[in-house]
């Protein structure tokens, strides 16, 4: 079965119905605010949980919100054995007034579709998925923290659950959503960090699955990124795995180089770098600003030679989790570029104000990227 045959997305159907079965275990409002208080990156979540069931002769059905707990799976289900799953990430901001929004849903939801298709899963419609948010956050929009810097961190992911150990496309399928909430996902806050350059390893290669949202693409970055840690750095950046000189992305960010007439370059999506959403969003308010943006190859060499000559003034890194992370040093084999120690550059920073400036409702919202989960 190929991928194509698995796309059933139409979005003039009837959206699904969702049952509700609240949890007779909620945190207490105290235990709850103390959590939202400090609530780091990925450690807490909220009392519900998200599933929709998918099979070949019934399509997606059973949708449902239910207490958070485990997942019970077979020995033999297919995603333990051939890794057949994705998934994205997100966030919900509470804006001044309470009230709960989303920053562009449908383009992740339009990635998860492409996910699929890559990974030969089933494709959710857009309405469903930003429905499957909206339906978490009716029982769990307490959980949405309204400290500055914090979010409500949803993690939509698919997996196959077929019982069966034949290497083709799962026949039985199931989509779920959880939520944490966030607090900045760089401990020391918005300073920048190093990072280390892995020579020997790559993130994906031509034909591979290097744009999709798998699983797969973060567990090979895992080794390379405990070097990063070994060597004093926050992330680990990869190169192309055909010449070894181009640079992809990191370990879980786009990146972006500012240079000193104003103009942002940033790797071309090539089919092995993931399409990020931030990335998208910040070339768009970079061009609002009448800014040059170029995407395209650019080589270590270049960043190295751009640093010497005072062409690149700033390097960052984006992503939904830590939004917009200034790069102060790149650090591998005998190689040492910028300076950790320098202070965060002036259009870095000014960018990230502008996109949390939107998330938030503090700025308007000019290009309809807002999505209220609440109402």
């Amino acid at each position: 079965m190929t991928p194509d045959k698995l796309s059933n997305v139409d979005e003039t159907t009837f959206p699904l119905n969702f049952a509700l079965t609240p949890s007779d275990e909620l945190r207490h409002e105290m235990e709850r605010e103390e959590i939202l208080a400090d609530p780091g990156f990925g450690k807490h979540f909220t009392d519900h949980m998200v599933t929709i069931d998918w099979s070949l002769d019934q399509g997606w059905h059973d949708a449902r919100v239910t207490p958070y707990g485990p997942i019970s799976l077979d020995p033999a289900a297919a995603v333990l054995h051939y890794g057949q799953e994705i998934f994205e990430g997100l966030k919900a901001y509470r804006h001044a007034d309470n009230s709960i929004w989303t920053f562009r849903p449908e383009a992740n939801a339009r990635r998860m579709q492409r996910s699929a298709q890559r990974l030969a899963l089933p494709e959710l419609s857009t309405s469903d998925f930003i429905e499957s948010l909206r339906q978490l956050v009716a029982v769990d929009g307490d959980w949405v923290p309204s400290a500055p810097e914090t979010s409500l961190y949803f993690r939509p992911f698919m997996i196959a659950n077929e019982v069966f150990l034949g290497v083709r496309a799962a026949h039985r399928v199931s989509y779920m959503v959880i939520a944490s909430p966030a607090g900045a996902y760089f401990t020391q806050g918005v300073a920048p960090v190093k990072i280390w350059l892995t020579e020997e390893y790559s993130r994906a290669g031509r034909g591979g699955a290097g744009a999709a949202k798998f699983g797969g693409n973060y567990a090979s970055s895992l080794l390379p990124q405990v070097e990063a840690y070994e060597n004093g750095c926050a992330q680990v950046l990869f190169l192309d795995s055909e010449t070894g000189t181009h640079i992809d992305e990191l370990g879980g960010m786009n990146i972006f180089f500012v240079h000193k007439n104003g103009k942002l370059v940033t790797p071309m999506l090539s089919g092995t770098i993931l399409p990020g959403i931030t990335r998208d969003s910040i070339i768009t308010l970079a061009r609002d600003r009448g800014l040059d943006v170029e995407e395209r190859h650019i080589s270590i060499t270049e960043w190295q030679d751009g640093i010497d000559s005072g062409d690149i003034t700033e390097v960052f890194a984006c992503g939904t989790a830590a939004v917009i992370t200034p790069i102060g040093a790149l650090v591998g084999h005998n190689l040492h570029i910028g300076d950790a120690d320098a202070p965060a550059g002036e259009l870095t920073m000014s960018l990230r104000k502008e996109l949390t400036d939107i998330q938030y409702g503090r700025s308007p919202d000019r290009h309809g990227w807002l999505t209220r989960l609440d109402a």
